[in-house]
Order: structure tokens, then sequence, then C-alpha cells
């Protein structure tokens, strides 16, 4: 396996799994142009691909916060009905296209009540349209299973809103919850009765940490709040001196606790200097729980094909690499166990089989 030449089309047809996507950083560049014109938001530009561009540039800015900045022109146009299904059905497509055949999807459904709609008909909507995504996807030929992870911002005061959502519709899609937002300065343990709610009801949930903040945030989310996984997490690199592992890098990894990496996100943001020093390439090879993710495919600009390629190119990854961050997520995703085990028994392992 190792032998194989990997090249972008090879990896292209690979079938991939990503855990770690927001749905409002991952819209296709005409549709916020069409969408902004419907709705007469003014975005940077009205060119589909100078926008590609100005939202890349926009976001190698090195800081969390001015990354964050750049949702504001789609978040402009997933205020309707009618924006919101369209994007979620493109966006299923849209993964479907780059080989994906299990995603997660986030996103903050009170970001999507500025035209009226309610935080619940927000969340009824989206389903809709990842629905309207799937089943096209399957006529297709192409098939993918989406879940959905509602967040609640951490800046904010409705996150247990939005908790309640997510057990309110966890038999309707809703696969998890997550909390979004600038770290520092906004930890975790402050949406504690929202966690709590969640874990009494059984609902699983991933928390951003490790990012913009450190150790700290990491040792928070799993030990006080109670996260399954961890959102992002290359800082956790600092409880690691040598080779050895600290107290908390070794519970990460000893309890297979999963770590949503998005490297071309980490480079922007300033939370990772290169590709190719990427935390995640030393993590796997230490035997962490790495997946690999797009984080927000517009704004970074990237697919799951290209951080794959990416890592082949400047990491020196192999196919067997990508089959095991494939393998990880799947074994780390917030569906039954029996689902996740058919999937990678039936799709993905046949899929590396090369």
């Amino acid at each position: 396996m190792t032998a194989t030449r990997v090249d972008e089309e090879l990896i292209r047809r690979l079938p991939k799994a990503v855990l770690h996507d927001h749905l409002d950083g991952g819209l296709r560049p005409a549709t916020v142009v069409e969408l902004a014109e419907a709705v007469g938001h003014t975005p940077p530009t009205t060119d589909p691909d100078e926008l590609a561009a100005w939202y890349f540039e926009a976001a190698n800015s090195g800081d969390l916060v001015r990354y964050i900045a750049t949702f504001e022109h789609t978040l402009a146009v997933m205020q309707t009905r009618e924006g919101l299904l369209r994007t979620a059905e493109e966006y299923v497509l849209d993964l479907a296209a780059d080989g994906v055949v299990y995603g997660e999807v986030r996103y903050a459904p009170e970001l999507n009540t500025r035209g009226g709609l309610t935080m619940s008909e927000v969340v009824e909507t989206v389903q809709e349209g990842l629905a309207a995504g799937m089943a096209k996807a399957a006529a297709a030929g192409t098939p993918v299973r989406v879940g959905t992870l509602l967040c609640g911002m951490r800046m904010f005061d409705r996150v247990r809103e939005a908790a309640d959502l997510a057990v309110a519709f966890r038999d309707a899609g809703v696969v998890g919850f997550d909390i979004a937002g600038a770290e520092d300065g906004f930890p975790p343990a402050d949406h504690l009765d929202a966690f709590e709610h969640l874990r009494r009801e059984s609902v699983p949930f991933t928390i951003h940490a490790g990012e913009a903040h450190g150790l700290p945030s990491i040792h928070q989310a799993l030990q006080v709040c109670g996260a399954q996984r961890i959102g992002h997490g290359v800082r956790i690199t600092e409880d690691i001196v040598d080779g050895k592992l600290g107290r908390l890098a070794g519970w990460v990894r000893d309890r297979r606790v999963a770590l949503e990496m998005c490297p071309t996100s980490n480079l922007q943001t300033g939370a990772a200097t290169s590709i190719a020093e990427h935390p995640i390439t030393a993590l796997k090879d230490l035997g962490f729980r790495v997946t690999l993710n797009t984080d927000n495919r517009l704004v970074s600009g990237t697919t799951m094909t290209r951080e794959m390629a990416l890592l082949v190119e400047q990491a020196g990854w192999t196919v067997e690499d990508l089959r095991t961050v494939t393998v990880n997520a799947v074994k780390s995703a917030f569906i039954p166990f029996d689902e996740r085990k058919a999937l990678i028994e039936e799709v993905v392992l046949p899929g590396y089989a090369l």
C-alpha cells in the first residue's frame, strides 16, 4: 500500500470522513453572490472567483478573531429559508463530489435568526436541505451520510438553548453538540449547565479547545465539561516533551479522545507554522487518534482532497496514513457503533484496498 503512487486524482477517489466542518464556512462563492443579491447584501466583490480569493486572503491573517470575522458575508445570506435550504443541500453535494462518505456539519442556529426565523425553524430548515442533498447524492451514485452538530456561541448567552435543540432534534439528524467562537477569555466551563444537561440526556459533544488557548482549555473541556472529542487541540503538544507525554496528553491518547485537526485553518489562525511541521503528523506517529478536517472550505480555500494532498506532498504521508485518519474519524463519529462499524468495513476499508 505505501508503495502506491499517491497523486491528487487517487486521493480524490479515496473515501473520506470529516468531523469538523462549519456550514457557514463552506458556501460556494457563486451562491454567496447570488443570495447576496436576492437579500440586498453587498459582498466584497460580485465575481465568484475574486470572492473566493478574497476569503482566502482575508483569512490568512494569523489571527483567530479576524478569521472569524470573514463569516459576516456568508451569514448574511443564510437568514432566510431559501438561503438555508440551498446552502445545506449544496454542502452535501460538495462533500459527495470530494469523495466524503461520512460528514458532520456544524453551525450555530442563533446566528441565522436575523431574518425572523426561530432557532428551531433554522434547525428544521437545515435538516430539510441536508436531506435533499443526501437524496441527490445517493441518486447520483455518490452516497454520503451527514450528521449535524449544533453549536452554541461561547461568548453569547444562548448556549443552553442550542443544547436544548440538540436534545430535541437528536432523532431528526442532529447527532451532537459543540461550542464555537473566540476561545481566549471564554472558557468552556462558563457553559457547564449546558454540558451537564447534554450528559444527562446522553447527547455527545465536542468542544473547540487548544487552538487559540492552550492546555487549560483542553483540560477544562475534557475533565470539567466532559467532552468526547476536541475541536482542533493542536496545543496538546505543549504537554509533550521529547516524545514523553504529560498527564493530560497521556489521557487524550490513552482514552482515544479524537482530535479534530484542521491543518490549513490552523496555519491561517496562527496555531501552526507549516503543513510539514503541523502537529497532526507527530501526534499520529505517537498513537493519538487524530482526524483530518477542513474546518471551513470557502474561508480556507480547501477540500478534504486538498488537505490530504498537502500532507502527502509536504509531510510525507502515505495512503496508509490517509486510511488511518479516515478510520479514526469514523470510529469517533457521533453515530451508533454498528453504523460506524458498517461504514468502516463496507465502505472505507474496501476503498483503500488499492
